[in-house]
């Protein structure tokens, strides 16, 4: 368990500047993209994308919400998304992915920010204010303009970027929570611990994109 722990902390020091903003006094939040390995009633083990074997304090308290897969037409003027994206030469973003919040989840996270998907990618979240055909480079994509309260961006999502949204998934755990389950964590040190605090969790193998 000691070594686990450790591991969780190297993990956590790489990842110091994609930290969720925390108050001075508590310790920084990290995500972790991984498969569950083993589980039950008060601790989660996963292996992470880094290949790292870590194994997190599972509390009763802790989130757990289910992502699933929709259709890209599902977008609509005014729908409040996510999206993590790569940075274009011309000033625009290549969406990786895109999540259409719930309603109950609109403000989320508002703003673009730098986001750990993959290396220069950023995430948006904004409410989608005009909808067009991608350029005829991206055949079948959608062209987004994005505004948020200080700004806006250009999206362009290409045909087979995945596009997904949630549903809460804590009345159904013990079906989402099973070993080979693809998970978004988010885990803090919590009196020299690690904790989950939040799980996003895809059924039958679907990984959340984000």
């Amino acid at each position: 368990m000691f070594k686990r722990i450790a591991l969780f902390l190297a993990v956590l020091a790489t990842s110091a500047s994609l930290l969720a903003q925390t108050p001075a006094s508590a310790s920084p939040q990290v995500r972790l993209r991984a498969v569950i390995e083993k589980i039950d009633a008060t601790s989660i083990t996963v292996k992470e994308r880094s290949g790292e074997i870590i194994t997190l304090m599972r509390p009763a308290a802790m989130d757990v919400t289910e992502v699933y897969p929709i259709a890209l037409s599902d977008i609509k003027p005014g729908s409040y998304i996510g999206t993590a994206a790569m940075p274009q030469a011309d000033g625009t973003q290549l969406a990786l992915e895109v999540l259409i919040f719930p309603e109950t989840m609109r403000g989320t996270g508002e703003g673009h920010r730098p986001w750990d998907l993959q290396p220069q990618s950023t995430m948006t979240n904004a409410t989608v204010a005009d909808l067009a055909a991608a350029p005829s480079t991206v055949p079948g994509g959608q062209k987004m303009t994005l505004k948020y309260k200080d700004g806006e961006k250009v999206v362009i999502v290409p045909a087979g970027a995945p596009v997904v949204t949630f549903k809460p998934g804590k009345h159904d755990e013990a079906a989402l929570l099973v070993p080979g389950a693809k998970v978004l964590i988010t885990a803090q040190e919590q009196g020299g611990k690690p904790v989950a605090l939040r799980m996003v969790v895809g059924r039958n193998g679907f990984a959340p994109p984000m």
